[in-house]
């Protein structure tokens, strides 16, 4: 299907039915995991994203759009489901939180934690 970034090279005709595919697809994943991260190898924030959840010992499913033949059909996907077009995109309990900042800005303020409790990726802190 080509390169991460092709999809914005086609008719409006070929991304409609590309996104008609593509759509689904990406809510399925969404459904599949506690927590999706929707990244790049090659994004520093969505590293960081990823790094943190690994140190709080989050179950997560990282979705690497470069890596995969229809990852720019899954990124317009994205950007008409959530309205966000920028990586990291973020799912918690299947529901669209953000990117980089919300999930840092969660964590400074004591609150990711107990969303990832709620979601099921972290088990409950020893009290």
């Amino acid at each position: 299907m080509g390169g991460w970034w092709s999809s914005f090279c086609l008719s409006a005709e070929e991304r409609r039915a590309r996104l008609e595919v593509a759509l689904p697809k990406t809510k399925d994943i969404v459904a599949s995991s506690p927590v999706v991260i929707f990244s790049s190898t090659h994004c520093p924030l969505s590293g960081r994203v990823k790094q943190l959840l690994t140190k709080l010992g989050a179950t997560f499913k990282a979705i690497e759009l470069e890596e995969l033949s229809d990852g720019s059909d899954i990124h317009l996907a994205l950007r008409k489901w959530t309205g966000q077009s920028t990586i990291p995109n973020v799912f918690i309990s299947g529901k669209h939180v953000g990117g980089h900042y919300f999930v840092m800005s969660r964590h400074r303020e004591g609150k990711l934690v107990p969303l990832l409790v709620e979601a099921g990726a972290i088990a409950a802190p020893a009290v």
